[in-house]
């Protein structure tokens, strides 16, 4: 069995940015104000969506995300403003 304290986002809060490659979550929240927020939620991202995290950029930045059916990439930066619920799916 898995030990809580080890798994990803025990204890806080887990971002966008951390989702594993390959994997699924939903959208939590959106912590990024003014036109950020406004593009992220224009392209889709709100709370209850569904993400599938792609790719990642050869520094590992930017992410690449499917998101409505559609591919978008999200830099390091503003993928740590997105909030998700991420239970291992």
């Amino acid at each position: 069995m898995r030990n809580r304290q080890n798994s990803p986002g025990a204890g806080r809060p887990l971002s966008l940015y951390d989702l594993p490659i390959g994997r699924s979550a939903t959208v939590n929240s959106i912590q990024a104000e003014g036109i950020t927020r406004r593009r992220m939620m224009d392209l889709g991202l709100l709370p209850g969506t569904r993400v599938e995290a792609l790719r990642a950029g050869p520094a590992g930045d930017p992410k690449a995300y499917r998101i409505r059916g559609a591919v978008i990439a999200f830099r390091k930066e503003e993928a740590h403003q997105v909030l998700i619920d991420f239970k291992g799916e």
